[in-house]
């Protein structure tokens, strides 16, 4: 509001009235001099009450007009009846402007309302207002002045109001500029940062003068750059590092002296070739050098976009005198810094270091200890860690500090040395540390400094390297046995099956062809686990519902499991999608229940769960093989008996088990692995000797809507024809069996035992080639290969791939592509003749 409020006497007040009430009875105007006034002598007084009224009324306007504060006197609404000359030369309006409007409307900021209302209500109360305030011109800018008003009072009435105003502009000025100066000493020392320091150098320059577009540039004579640490700007962005060019900027880095560059200025420089334009063309710019010394190295800039707002010559020596002092402080500031930040570097390398960091004693006390260090050992402060003794503490076997000693004094240092610690819960890590001995003049004693690295994940890691190139070379040996087992499969199923059909049932000879036949079937069951551990199994990935195959599987597993187990399921609402194969991960549910039946006895709880989860770093500290993201997990909880240690780490190598012999194949968790693995997922588990086992699987959710699986179609005859087959298979034995049945059921059959044979074969042949069964995997030309020239010789020829697992040119990551027919050996010869239909027909791919 205002800063003082002035109230005359009332005694004086009793006079004025009474001087006016006596004015006004004898019709004449009130005396300026009081009575009782004294007087020097007649020669110096006019009596206005003797002379005439002109002379008066020319007395008082001179009064008025010549008086060195702007004067407005107002009536009763607070509206304008007179102004003189220095109110138009300070505000701008012309008496014609200005007659007739209220005063508040004409010279008052929109912002000081409230300080209008407070002052018409002194005024109504008979008091004289004096305070300093803003008021605004004619052109909208702003000027300081103190206010003088009072109210002219006749008979206790309000008859008119007086209003004097005094520019105090450069008394504020000063007072600004002192205060300035003031808060630039302060913010030098008190600013955390530059960036800090100079918004604050900002915002006292926007005190002082117009600064809404205000920016620092320094100039490093090293790297030869001219940088923008503070730029703020209404049309340009923040300029990057660049060589010195010919901007306006650079002019005045040139010359160190202030420039006000109005247009005129500035196209003079231009013609001169002095200067150029850079950036978005200001309408004022004014700048002034930041130099100590005789040395600048940098300008302090102010820039006006609006033509109602120019700089002045007063503007450019307010920035100067600024700037000598801003200079100053800057370089203070900048060497300050730059101390700061060389002390942070190298306190940001101890502390921040992710190698634990510690001196000691040639004894091995504790001196000093990094964050890094604290965390390791699972501490909460540094001083409880420079508390402890290290020998009993922190080093798992106190031998060890000892050998730690010896080999330092051996050597004069330690070179990747690997020791056991235990955390504050005695929990042990593996570090390996190095260091060496050091002297200052503030510690003459040796002192060990040593870098402590925390190598256990490592360790873990490698150890889990180690395991999964045990998995996958017994995966490939699996995966290759199953192979080439699957041939030998092919011949003996399929002749076991010739066999069965041309013999009577009644027959001495049918029952050992049917145990043939059924111990190949056993077989075959056990080389598909093999190929599922292996991740060599074909899949037919859809997008599914867990909770669904979950619900479906509950009726099935009930009865398996016996009574004496409860079986429970958990399955949450708004279950993510995956895709896996349907079939296979109803196989996966089926050995896990089955393994946690077998664990349980005496009986007990069979826990099935499905939930949403997002997998993140924090179990990827445990499994950094792990991808992040959102997953379906299924989990398998059981009450039995659980397992070791030694037990878990090897459930999921084939042919491992822990059950009585007989009672187990040791691939029901292999098939289980590979299935998972195979899907993209990943399976822990969980488990405690007496506390039961958990096994959890972690499936990629999707965003696709679950896919239906269509009725199932019924299976087609098992008829002939009479096509011509083109049979490519490298495997003898396999080739004649194929070739018996197909001939069997009328087919002609062109046979060839590679695919260069079987091209040559189809060239030769001048009658149409109905279809070409082939193997995918043979010695030379592949059967992928085979049929691509084959399907550009004879484009409607029908193709259909034999192969024994899916490592092949025809499937991806164990998924089929998409309109290719394929049988997977062992398959049987009815499951033969009825595909080798289907696709003469179109009807299946």
């Amino acid at each position: 509001m205002g800063e003082k409020i002035t109230r005359p006497a009332k005694s004086a007040d009793l006079a004025r009235a009474k001087l006016l009430k006596r004015a006004l009875q004898q019709g004449s105007p009130p005396a300026l001099l009081e009575p009782d006034t004294p007087v020097a002598s007649s020669q110096q007084t006019v009596n206005f009450a003797e002379d005439a009224p002109e002379v008066q009324r020319a007395f008082l306007e001179q009064l008025v007009e010549c008086a060195p504060e702007a004067i407005s006197i107002l009536d009763t609404r607070y509206c304008v009846t007179r102004i003189n000359s220095e109110f138009t030369r300070m505000f701008g309006f012309t008496p014609e402007e200005a007659l007739g409007q209220r005063l508040d409307a004409l010279i008052v900021p929109p912002d000081r309302n409230a300080e209008v209302r407070w002052i018409g209500e002194s005024l109504e109360k008979g008091q004289k207002i004096t305070l300093d305030t803003k008021r605004q011109r004619k052109d909208g800018t702003l000027v300081d002045v103190c206010i003088s008003s009072a109210s002219v009072m006749i008979g206790g009435t309000q008859v008119a109001t007086y209003a004097l105003y005094r520019d105090v502009s450069d008394q504020k000025r000063a007072e600004a500029l002192s205060s300035a100066l003031y808060r630039i000493a302060e913010r030098t020392s008190s600013a955390a940062d530059l960036q800090q320091f100079y918004a604050a150098i900002h915002n006292i320059v926007g005190e002082l003068m117009y600064a809404r577009n205000f920016y620092i540039a320094l100039y490093d004579s090293t790297t030869q750059l001219l940088s923008f640490p503070y730029f703020v700007d209404e049309e340009d962005p923040t300029p990057a590092p660049k060589k010195l060019g010919r901007g306006l900027t650079e002019y005045v880095l040139r010359t160190g002296e202030p420039l006000l560059a109005t247009p005129q200025v500035f196209e003079e420089l231009c013609a001169r070739g002095e200067v150029e334009l850079i950036g978005a063309p200001s309408l004022d710019w004014m700048g002034v050098p930041l130099k100590v010394a005789n040395n600048t190295f940098g300008v302090l800039v102010v820039q006006s976009y609006n033509q109602h707002i120019r700089f002045g010559e007063r503007d450019r020596d307010i920035l100067t005198f600024v700037s000598q002092q801003l200079a100053s402080a800057v370089e203070h500031k900048r060497n300050e810094e730059a101390l700061r930040r060389s002390e942070a570097r190298y306190r940001s390398l101890v502390q921040r270091a992710v190698y634990g960091l510690y001196r000691s004693s040639v004894e091995g006390k504790f001196l000093d200890v990094n964050p890094a260090l604290t965390s390791m050992l699972a501490y909460d402060s540094a001083e409880e860690v420079l508390a402890l003794d290290p020998k009993r503490d922190v080093f798992l076997n106190p031998e060890e500090q000892s050998r730690l000693m010896s080999e330092f004094h051996r050597k004069g240092l330690l070179d990747n040395i690997e020791v056991k610690w235990k955390r504050k819960d005695g929990s042990p890590i593996t570090v390996r540390l190095s260091g060496r001995a050091v002297t200052t003049p503030e510690e003459p004693d040796e002192v060990l400094e040593i870098i402590a690295e925390d190598v256990t994940e490592r360790r873990v890691l490698e150890d889990q390297f180690r395991q999964a190139q045990k998995m996958e070379a017994v995966g490939r040996l699996a995966g290759g046995v199953a192979h080439d087992f699957n041939n030998l499969l092919m011949v003996i199923g399929g002749y076991s099956e010739v066999l069965l059909e041309q013999l009577e049932t009644g027959c001495f000879l049918y029952q050992k062809a049917l145990a043939i036949q059924q111990a190949a079937d056993r077989a075959t069951t056990l080389t598909r686990q093999l190929l599922a551990f292996s991740r060599k199994q074909l899949l037919e990935l859809k997008v599914v519902d867990v909770n669904t195959i979950v619900s479906d599987m509950e009726r099935l597993l009930r009865p398996l499991i016996g009574e004496n187990i409860e079986l429970t399921t958990k399955l949450t609402a708004g279950l993510g999608r995956t895709r896996a194969d349907a079939g296979q991960l109803e196989q996966v549910i089926m050995n896990l229940v089955v393994n946690a039946k077998d664990a349980m006895p005496n009986g007990g709880k069979i826990i099935i769960q499905t939930a949403n989860v997002t997998l993140d770093d924090s179990l990827r500290r445990e499994h950094t093989f792990i991808h992040p993201g959102p997953y379906v997990m299924l989990s398998v909880t059981d009450t039995g008996v659980g397992m070791d240690k030694e037990t878990q780490s090897r459930i999921f190598e084939p042919f491992f088990t822990t059950k009585e012999k007989g009672k187990g194949t040791g691939l029901g968790l292999s098939t289980v692995y590979g299935i998972v693995k195979q899907s993209g997922g990943y399976i822990f588990a969980q488990s405690e000797v007496g506390h039961g086992t958990a096994f959890r699987i972690y499936l990629p959710q999707v965003d696709d809507a679950a896919e239906t699986s269509g009725p199932a179609r019924s299976a087609s005859p098992e008829t002939g024809g009479s096509e011509t087959v083109l049979l490519v298979e490298d495997e003898e034995s396999v080739r004649q069996l194929v070739r018996e049945t197909l001939e069997a059921k009328g087919y002609t059959v062109l046979e060839a035992e590679n695919g260069e044979v079987g091209l040559s074969l189809a060239a030769r042949h001048d009658g149409p080639i109905h279809m070409v069964i082939s193997d995918v995997v043979m010695p030379g030309m592949s059967g992928r290969e085979l049929a691509k020239r084959l399907s550009e010789a004879r484009p409607k020829i029908k193709i259909l791939y034999l192969s024994g697992y899916t490592e092949d040119a025809i499937v991806h990551q164990g998924v089929l592509e998409s309109g290719t027919a394929f049988l997977q050996k062992p398959f049987t010869l009815q499951t033969l003749s009825r595909k080798v239909r289907e696709v003469l027909r179109g009807d299946s791919c």
